[in-house]
């Protein structure tokens, strides 16, 4: 085991910008940059000669599904794209909203691929990809290789003299020739730092022209941004759907375990009590007065399965009221602080006062601290949350806990749950939701 540990600390003696131009991620950005260049004269090609094929025939009917062709090849180009992107530059860019034809039929589809907005940004990113791989080309080749070639000119500045009586690299200053050649100790020193210079900062250079084909990748291949909202709409739709039949369930299983079978026990008690009323009254007495027993118990368990549905006290005082209530209940001294100007919408209010229950629920359970805090105010159109332990720590939101579900609760009213909490503690949970007062 310690030699596990020690080779891992070797492998981290060098800072990372001299790990940089030897690191794999540096390689496979480089290799994207080359492999754009026969990539995009490919589809640049492509492109330009489909689309103006299909331009030209518009007078004819030929134009329109040779057009939609073209579309739907650039569209399979972009599947190319994104792949090479995923497994060079490690950006997983989604696929956008496949083609569907409201009706089946070729005409149907060639429709489909016009109208798409998917279909127009693949083409625009044939055309504009190309200039920009030619220069990110040059430029990284021209930039890398300089770099190397100068900073090892040492080992290979007697293989290939620029003369016959003259040996080492020339730099020509005129068009006679002249020129400075490096080949005393002190300059071929100088050469090499330059050469070391430029192989230093080519993992930058690559690692910056590669961010510019993170953008188009992402902008043009993509699914576009008003698609992305919906389909992330539609999956908080069902987060909210999920959440509110498992709060059902609950509920029903409450009333099923709870309330409801101490009534009906309660019905048997007092029937017996009924038979027995004229035999043994006393007895009947005893029943009564146990039977009084549980329809408080009852109403107990009823009164707390309202609050864990909605409680009056959040309706007819808001959150502070609300707050200082669930804290009283905690068993650690919890100190709250609401600065609201006003109260938000219900559902917010509703939210708020959920996920501040569960969070000091979780402090009561888990934390094994000696104190907490609530605070509660407004930022712009923003309501933040902050619940804040001095525990142990450890609380972990992608550990599956009740943490996970607390987020996907959030998320689906575009809320945000930030989770701090190192080993040995203290724990901050900060809660953001939206006002919509």
């Amino acid at each position: 085991m310690a030699i596990d540990y020690g080779s891992r600390s070797r492998s981290h003696v060098l800072p990372r910008a001299l790990r940089a131009p030897v690191e794999g991620r540096m390689w496979r950005e480089f290799g994207y940059l080359l492999l754009s260049l026969p990539i995009s004269v490919a589809l640049f090609c492509y492109a330009v000669a489909m689309t103006a094929a299909g331009t030209g025939l518009l007078v004819t009917f030929l134009g329109i599904p040779v057009l939609a062709a073209s579309l739907a090849g650039c569209r399979a180009f972009g599947m190319l794209e994104r792949a090479r992107a995923r497994a060079l530059l490690g950006l997983d860019v989604a696929e956008p909203a496949p083609v569907r034809g409201e009706k089946s039929g070729l005409l149907s589809w060639v429709g489909a691929v016009l109208k798409s907005g998917a279909s127009w940004r693949h083409l625009l990113y044939a055309v504009v990809h190309l200039p920009w791989a030619i220069g990110a080309f040059v430029l990284s080749v021209t930039f890398w290789t300089v770099g190397w070639s100068l900073f090892l000119y040492p080992l290979w500045q007697w293989v290939f003299p620029s003369h016959l009586d003259q040996p080492g690299i020339g730099i020509n200053v005129d068009a006679a020739g002249n020129g400075f050649y490096a080949d005393t100790p002190f300059e071929i020193a100088v050469v090499c730092v330059l050469g070391f210079l430029l192989v230093l900062l080519s993992p930058w250079l690559i690692r910056g022209l590669s961010g510019v084909d993170r953008v188009l990748v992402r902008g043009l291949l993509g699914p576009s941004l008003l698609a992305s909202r919906v389909s992330e709409l539609e999956s908080d739709r069902g987060v909210v759907v999920d959440t509110a039949a498992a709060d059902l369930r609950r509920i029903e299983r409450d009333l099923h375990d709870g309330a409801q079978a101490r009534l009906v026990a309660l019905a048997m008690d007092l029937g017996l009590a009924k038979e027995k009323l004229a035999e043994d009254p006393r007895a009947a007495a005893a029943m009564v007065d146990e039977a009084h027993g549980e329809v408080k118990t009852a109403l107990q368990e009823l009164r707390d399965l309202a609050r864990g549905i909605h409680p009056a006290v959040l309706t007819d005082r808001g959150l502070d009221a609300a707050l200082s209530a669930i804290a009283s209940r905690c068993t650690v001294p919890v100190t709250v602080q609401v600065d609201l100007p006003a109260r938000p919408a219900a559902a917010i209010e509703g939210i708020a006062y959920f996920t501040v229950s569960e969070l000091l629920q979780n402090v009561s359970k888990h934390s094994r601290a000696r104190r907490a805090t609530v605070d509660v105010w407004r930022t712009e159109s923003r309501l933040m949350l902050q619940v804040t332990d001095d525990g142990v720590g450890g609380a972990d939101a992608a550990a599956g806990s009740g943490l996970a579900g607390l987020t996907e609760r959030l998320d689906a009213v575009d809320g945000v749950l930030v989770v701090d909490s190192p080993a040995g503690g203290p724990t901050t949970i900060t809660a953001e939701l939206p006002w919509r007062g």
